[in-house]
């Protein structure tokens, strides 16, 4: 099996060249990410390995099937890149890694929220500099304060897991509710609005679909307490990025800590510090000081990489093997 990868780095490399030593792929890292435009380079391949951030639309997917393309393979969980209708008109399988390191992304989420809470960035800064002023620094106490987890599954459940070790009351909302793990963990669920209007921290750990797309918005966030902070390890558009500009210069929420943006594709994962930024709305989100932006870096670590490797090349051969496929996605 030939596989073209695209939108590689460093960190895919050293760990898909590790793993590969069990599977003797021929592997193509390209560091351009899969468009329109670069679909052709995958001729003579038999499958592409894309990321979140590759555009697989039904024009690529149209050029791939050209290309002799039989399986794109997603070294990440989130498929909504994917026009998957097409793929399967195609003739074209989908997988994916739908659990390569839940507390990867919890633990991250946690570390943004006790950064933006105790102001770690701005004490950060100043004591490098040999300023030791704490003026402007108070924080609050996490404990006794509620933390809404939006979306239940495996990430959502681990967050609810942390923030309760620090003795937050732990309520949730998710549209299939697992009520056995909510009567284990002393989760209650509540319903969409009464998780807005509850909350001092709102943890997204969502798919993005037609339902949760800016399921934070403009009338959701004026339901929110004035002082309650967002935490989004989850999908960017899962928030209406202009309505949260908004919500921030108005005071209507304390702050936000997002891992991903509702248009990243273009900056995240890039050096852009001797560019001139064109996002508006990005550029405005990084001047406010209640605001910490990670560059989509919370599944980013050692555990989540190996298992991202070794899970994308055994979907490869379970597809060249005609074996049951775990991890397809189907339209």
């Amino acid at each position: 099996m030939k596989i073209a990868f695209f939108d590689t780095h460093s960190y895919d490399k050293k760990s898909f060249i590790q793993a590969n030593e069990n599977f003797n792929y021929e592997i193509d890292f390209r560091d351009y990410k899969l468009n329109e435009n670069t679909a052709l380079t995958a001729k003579g391949f038999d499958v592409v390995c894309v990321f979140v951030n590759d555009i697989v639309n039904e024009a690529v997917i149209k050029t791939l099937k050209e290309c002799g393309i039989k399986l794109i393979a997603l070294r990440c969980a989130g498929f909504n890149n994917v026009d998957l209708k097409a793929a399967d008109e195609a003739g074209i399988k989908v997988v994916r890694v739908p659990a390569y390191s839940p507390y990867a992304v919890a633990e991250h989420g946690a570390a943004l929220l006790m950064s933006l809470t105790r102001h770690i960035p701005q004490a950060y800064l100043r004591t490098k500099t040999a300023n030791f002023n704490i003026e402007g620094l108070t924080g609050r106490d996490l404990y006794g304060l509620t933390a809404g987890i939006l979306g239940t599954g495996k990430i959502g459940q681990i967050m609810a897991d942390i923030l309760k070790g620090f003795g937050m009351n732990i309520i949730a909302y998710d549209p299939y509710p697992n009520e056995e793990w909510a009567s284990k963990s002393g989760t209650r669920y509540v319903t969409l609005k009464e998780i807005f209007c509850e909350s001092d921290v709102l943890s997204l750990h969502c798919p993005l679909n037609e339902q949760t797309k800016h399921i934070v918005n403009h009338d959701s966030m004026k339901m929110m307490k004035h002082d309650a902070v967002i935490i989004n390890t989850g999908r960017g558009a899962l928030i209406d990025s202009k309505a949260l500009v908004h919500a921030l210069k108005h005071g209507q929420i304390g702050g936000i800590g997002m891992d991903v943006y509702e248009e990243e594709s273009k900056y995240f994962f890039s050096d852009w510090s001797t560019d001139i930024m064109t996002d508006d709305v990005l550029a405005r989100l990084l001047t406010f000081p209640n605001v910490i932006i990670t560059a989509h870096q919370a599944f980013l670590t050692t555990n989540a990489l190996k298992n991202l490797a070794d899970t994308t090349l055994q979907n490869i051969r379970d597809f060249s093997d005609n074996a049951k496929l775990l991890n397809e996605v189907k339209a």
